[in-house]
């Protein structure tokens, strides 16, 4: 298992359009892929599960993988985020 925290430094936070790009991008690994805000946690791999958390620029946002491919999900997630919503 691995997991790495992301500041949101987004204005609008996590909106459906970079919601949409991180579900994708989740989506290409088998490994599950978990976000967890405000001590919710929902599969990265649903866009209704994400878009369920609200998150607002500023908010810390953690992200857990685990599985065959954990390594190269976590990056690729980790990729989307720093592009499109903070660091």
């Amino acid at each position: 298992m691995k997991e790495q925290t992301f500041t949101i430094t987004a204005e609008t936070g996590v909106h459906a359009r970079p919601a949409t790009l991180l579900v994708n991008k989740a989506g290409q690994f088998e490994s599950e892929v978990e976000a967890t805000y405000n001590d919710k946690t929902v599969n990265l791999k649903s866009i209704m599960g994400v878009m369920s958390l609200g998150i607002p620029k500023g908010a810390e946002v953690k992200i857990t993988v685990n599985g065959s491919d954990e390594e190269d999900a976590l990056n690729g997630v980790a990729e989307v985020i720093k592009e499109h919503l903070g660091e």
